[in-house]
């Protein structure tokens, strides 16, 4: 199996002024593109070249799993915008934040709060374990909650490489503006 670089469903231009085009051609055109060819040459002639990249992910170590698992997790945040996005969520999604959260607003505090205290690269994520609980993770440097039994539903991507053309070191405000990008049909998609 080949991996390729999806297309993104939006111009490059369209999350501005959140994420800046400059951004988007750097951290989704080349930066994604490099862990996708690292992931292909990696695999190739191992037991992994017909894997699907999820079972790369939780069964690999090393470069193999930080190459798969960046170019999974970048991915899935890329696709998690909408320049149409923002709001809150609906539905069972909303239900089940608030049950836990008691509110969206104290969820995205705790959330940013997460992202904000991390020390160094990684992601902050909001999974759901095999319940349906929803639980709120870092993970340094390519960490993904798939590795420990969780299923992902929302990550924000706190590498410096991420905000700092738009941000330079202004993490909060980057990971606050996310939320103007959203899309949460895509995200409560992910938690049914």
């Amino acid at each position: 199996m080949t991996y390729e670089l999806p297309k993104l469903p939006y111009a490059a231009d369209a999350l501005a002024p959140v994420i800046s085009q400059e951004t988007i051609e750097y951290h989704f055109g080349r930066h994604e593109q490099t862990y996708i060819n690292n992931l292909n040459k990696l695999i190739a002639g191992t037991p992994y070249e017909d894997e699907n990249i999820e079972t790369i992910i939780k069964k690999s170590e090393g470069a193999l799993f930080n190459n798969a698992s960046q170019a999974w997790n970048h991915i899935f945040y890329f696709f998690t915008f909408s320049p149409h996005g923002g709001g809150e969520p609906e539905g069972k999604l909303r239900e089940a934040i608030e049950k836990q959260w008691e509110s969206i607003d104290h969820f995205k505090k705790e959330f940013e709060e997460t992202g904000t205290g991390l020390f160094g690269s990684g992601w902050v994520w909001l999974s759901k374990d095999k319940d349906g609980k929803l639980v709120i993770s870092k993970e340094s440097n390519a960490g993904n909650p798939m590795t420990k039994g969780l299923t992902p539903i929302l990550t924000f991507d706190v590498w410096e490489h991420a905000y700092y053309l738009d941000y330079q070191n202004r993490r909060a405000d980057h990971l606050h503006k996310l939320w103007d990008i959203v899309d949460w049909k895509v995200v409560e998609s992910r938690y049914l």
